[in-house]
């Protein structure tokens, strides 16, 4: 799921159809024709030069097929998927927001590619993008990209104040501080932002729902979730964040292009929003990877991103599986890293970003990504959102053990919804 308005999910897959039992490829392409394979990538994923090099360099190492890709917009992507997976005649390799998997796999729609883990270096994939990627312990979407949020921050604020950038979050809280005077916020953090609190609470050990049995549980009122919601307490009272909305409400790159802003969390890609809004801060915002607990591991991140699935229903499993792993290798991973400032899909190749300083804070920090419980049902969480509502309450001095109490409920009620 790319770092967008939420993405959402619907339930849990059973048993799907094995790739090994769709294995053998079938067209309409006549005799010692080459086959055609159609696939799938989202706006804004890769440059059209990117896309054509890639067609290009793809038929001439495997000539038995030619090869179409086709840009899709996010708007209304869900349902098109949805009806694609059902058709007999699908595209045969789809990029799917990385948290999306599930629900796709519960049409029992993609292919199980799990047998291919292991070929496909499976065991240097972030967590963040393999994760949700699997379900009841099958594979069925294979690591795309990723990103991830990061600190900016005011290089010039820290340097007057004579603060560099922490390793540790008691670091972070005491830098912070020192940078909330004069006028200036130490850090501007919204209320609601609740992508940043999963991660203070994954930092904890714990998570925002969990799966026990056949049943779902939202897990906001045990102690290391409430643990994280007292450090998002701590750091976002250094500040002048609003209590009761997100980052849009308003657009945080707007606020901090005001000026008096020292630090705030965001895509790194949000520096340019701000420099566009405020030239004056042009080549004053650095990054650094937000901080954990203890300095040898930064703090764990909500991975956004994509991957890859393969429709049960193409005739050309084959040639699927051989695009997946064009894509999914080294070779195009470096390139894509590079031509638009991702974080490859396996933590060995980070390197390939770290001439961008912004780029490479993401890597850096992707290395200790996570993503929302894996239910396909967590779209229905995200509708009602009672995780900005529990912050809410938490930063307005309600009981923080009552606020997650009514928060688990909505939680546990929307997962187990239709399972």
């Amino acid at each position: 799921m790319p770092l967008r308005p939420a993405a959402g999910l619907l339930a849990l897959a059973l048993t799907l159809p094995a790739l090994a039992a769709c294995g053998s490829d079938s067209s309409g392409a006549s005799p010692g024709e080459p086959q055609n394979l159609t696939v799938w990538l989202m706006k804004d994923t890769a440059t059209d030069e990117f896309v054509a090099d890639f067609e290009a360099e793809f038929e001439r190492d495997h000539p038995e097929y030619t090869l179409t890709i086709q840009i899709q917009e996010w708007d209304g992507i869900t349902e098109k998927v949805t009806g694609a997976l059902a058709s007999t005649d699908p595209p045969d390799v789809i990029e799917v927001g990385n948290t999306q998997v599930a629900q796709y796999a519960a049409s029992g729609g993609v292919s199980d590619l799990s047998e291919k883990v292991d070929e496909l270096g499976g065991e240097d994939w972030l967590p963040g993008l393999a994760e949700p990627g699997a379900v009841d312990g099958r594979q069925y979407g294979i690591p795309f990209y990723a990103a991830n949020r990061v600190v900016i921050y005011r290089t010039d604020l820290f340097e007057a104040r004579g603060v560099t950038p922490p390793r540790t979050r008691d670091e972070w809280l005491a830098a912070t501080a020192r940078l909330n005077q004069g006028g200036v916020q130490g850090i501007y953090l919204p209320g609601q932002n609740w992508y940043v609190l999963a991660g203070f609470v994954w930092d904890e050990g714990g998570d925002l729902a969990v799966r026990d049995g056949q049943e779902w549980r939202g897990a906001l009122g045990t102690p290391e979730a409430l643990a994280g919601a007292d450090f998002y307490r701590r750091l976002q009272a250094l500040g002048k964040g609003p209590k009761d909305s997100d980052e849009a409400k308003p657009q945080q790159t707007d606020v901090v292009a005001r000026g008096d802003v020292a630090q705030f969390i965001a895509v790194p890609g949000a520096a340019k929003l701000v420099t566009a809004a405020n030239p004056e801060l042009e080549g004053k915002l650095g990054f650094f990877p937000i901080p954990g607990k203890t300095p040898d591991e930064p703090g764990a991140v909500f991975t956004g991103g994509s991957d890859l699935v393969v429709p049960a229903a193409s005739g050309r499993q084959d040639g699927a599986y051989a695009v997946v792993a064009a894509l999914a290798g080294e070779r195009w991973q470096v390139e894509l890293a590079r031509t638009m400032n991702y974080v490859p899909n396996r933590t060995s190749l980070a390197d390939a970003v770290q001439d961008d300083p912004g780029a490479a804070a993401m890597a850096e920090g992707a290395a200790n990504g996570h993503a929302t419980p894996n239910s396909p049902n967590w779209t229905a969480v995200e509708a009602r959102n009672p995780i900005k509502e529990f912050l809410t309450k938490v930063l307005t001095g309600a009981d923080p053990e009552a606020a997650a109490d009514e928060a688990d409920a909505v939680i546990a009620a929307a997962l187990n919804t239709a399972e």
